[in-house]
């Protein structure tokens, strides 16, 4: 057996099952998701044994992760009082490629006497499953990638990918954002990129570096080691920000043989500094901030303000786990 051959045979006729099963989405697909969509219960239940129910696992994941409330029902416990959990107008998912699967068989007809709804994901459009659905979902296979044609293989990626599907199109149904997508993944780092603001991780009040625009450079360098942000930022007597001075800027300028210490800050300052809305994502900031090549920006509370509210240094959005 050649081991390269044997993989991409598996992977050929698992692309070959979605394909085939692509052309096969219809007003089904449509009816399942309106009625997911309409459910009183506005909650989805799916079932599974065996692999169906490992698959069915992450169906149910998918969902509630993307905005539609889902959970797993082991139909085995389900039998034995766990079909408590269902309520009048939810949305039952049964997964069986067979349709004939005892455990899911046994739970139907309770599940109609609670008033749910049933959507089937079977590979038999004449099972028993199927027959006693609301909503029938084929997810047959013309073959299955194990060679002795008995592991669930194809059969459970082109269930898989329907589940896909329909968490999917419920998502973009919805109008399901990338912030409410961060709602439910607080704590990874992608919920931290879309959950934390510039205000949530900026210097305020008399941490923010500030000189007014005719103070000394030796105030001015006074207040950047004080304040160990290595930047100050040079205001007029209204405290509208007019420019900033780095540390950079201090080198530079000390090369260059200047007397830096008697001069004053507005002559050594960059005019027109960058700046950011307390309210924007602090991912917004750290982009701004790897363009430009630079590691502040000072924060205002919007478009009109001319005076800082704050300010925010790359090393507080690394530490935050923004990356």
């Amino acid at each position: 057996m050649n081991i390269i051959e044997e993989a991409q045979r598996v992977i050929r006729v698992e692309a070959e099952a979605l394909n085939a099963m692509a052309d096969r989405i219809d007003g089904s697909f449509e009816r399942a998701v309106d009625l997911i969509l309409g459910s009183a219960g506005g909650r989805v239940i799916v079932s599974g044994m065996g692999k169906s129910g490992l698959v069915g696992q992450k169906i149910a994941s998918t969902l509630a992760s993307t905005g539609t409330p889902a959970f797993f029902l082991h139909p085995a416990e389900g039998i034995h009082g766990d079909l408590g959990m269902i309520m009048t107008g939810d949305v039952v998912i049964a997964i069986s490629n067979s349709g004939e699967t005892e455990e899911i068989l046994r739970i139907l007809p309770s599940i109609k006497r609670l008033g749910a709804h049933l959507i089937s994901m079977s590979g038999n459009r004449t099972s028993n499953l199927a027959r006693l659905s609301d909503v029938f979902l084929d997810v047959s296979v013309k073959e299955e990638a194990c060679p002795l044609g008995l592991a669930p293989t194809a059969s459970t990626t082109a269930t898989l990918a329907m589940g896909d599907a329909l968490a999917v199109t419920l998502l973009v149904r919805r109008g399901f954002k990338a912030e409410d997508f961060a709602i439910f993944h607080p704590g990874g780092s992608l919920g931290k990129k879309l959950l934390l603001r510039v205000e949530d991780l900026m210097h305020s009040g008399t941490a923010i570096p500030l000189v007014q625009q005719n103070a000394l450079m030796k105030d001015a360098l006074f207040v950047i080691t004080a304040k160990a942000l290595g930047v100050t930022g040079v205001c007029d007597s209204d405290g509208a920000l007019k420019g900033v001075i780095t540390d950079g800027d201090l080198r530079r300028s000390l090369e260059k043989g200047y007397d830096i210490l008697n001069l004053r800050a507005d002559e050594i300052m960059k005019h027109n500094p960058l700046r950011i809305k307390r309210g924007e994502l602090a991912a917004a900031a750290l982009q701004i901030m790897e363009h430009r090549a630079i590691t502040s920006l000072f924060v205002f509370e919007d478009d009109q303000s001319n005076s800082p509210c704050g300010i925010i240094h790359v090393h507080d959005i690394l530490k935050a786990g923004i990356a």
